[in-house]
C-alpha cells in the first residue's frame, strides 16, 4: 500500500513505454523511481497518446500564437488539448498532488520547450499539460528535478 500523499503522475516515456513522438525508449533510471514503482506510487500517462496521437508521430512545437503544429504545418492543437484534459481528469480522480513530466515536450515541458520554429532551440516555457495541471494545483517537476521531490512531498504532510 503506498504511503499517504505518495500518488505521483509520471510521463509514460520516463518509465520506458514506447510513446515518444519518435518511438524511442526514454527510460529514466533512478533509485527513487524504482522505490516509488515498488510502493505502487506511480501512475503512468502520456498526454499525447491520450489525445489520440499515434506513435511514432511528427514532432510538434508550440507556436507563438499558442497553437501546436508539426513542422509540415499540421495543427495538432486539438489532440494536445484533449490529452491535457484527459491527463488532468486522471490526476484528479487519483488524488495526484505532483507530477514528473518530460522536459522540452510541448505537452509536458515544465521550464523549457522548443521555440516553435523547429530549430532545436529551447526557450523558457511550459507545455500544455503542465500548464493545465499547475492551474489545478498539481506541482510539476521534470526528470532533472527528482532531488526536489522528497522535500515537496514532506511539505504536503
Amino acid at each position: 500500500m503506498p504511503e499517504e500523499g505518495c500518488n505521483i503522475l509520471i510521463s509514460a516515456c520516463l518509465l520506458g513505454e514506447r510513446v515518444r513522438y519518435d518511438a524511442q525508449i526514454n527510460k529514466l533510471k533512478h533509485c527513487m523511481i524504482d522505490n516509488w514503482l515498488a510502493q505502487g506510487c506511480l501512475l503512468s500517462c502520456c498526454p499525447e497518446v491520450c489525445g489520440g496521437l499515434a506513435t511514432p508521430r511528427p514532432a510538434a512545437e508550440i507556436q507563438k500564437d499558442g497553437s501546436i503544429k508539426t513542422e509540415a504545418g499540421e495543427d495538432v492543437s486539438g489532440a494536445f488539448k484533449k490529452g491535457a484534459l484527459k491527463t488532468l481528469q486522471l490526476a484528479l480522480e487519483n488524488n495526484i498532488k505532483i507530477a514528473i513530466l518530460t522536459e522540452k515536450s510541448p505537452s509536458c515541458g515544465s521550464s523549457q520547450i522548443y521555440n516553435g520554429r523547429f530549430e532545436r532551440r529551447l526557450i523558457n516555457g511550459k507545455g500544455l499539460t503542465t500548464q493545465l495541471l499547475e492551474a489545478h494545483g498539481i506541482k510539476v517537476f521534470n526528470q532533472f528535478q527528482l532531488a526536489q521531490i522528497p522535500t515537496y512531498l514532506n511539505s504536503l504532510k
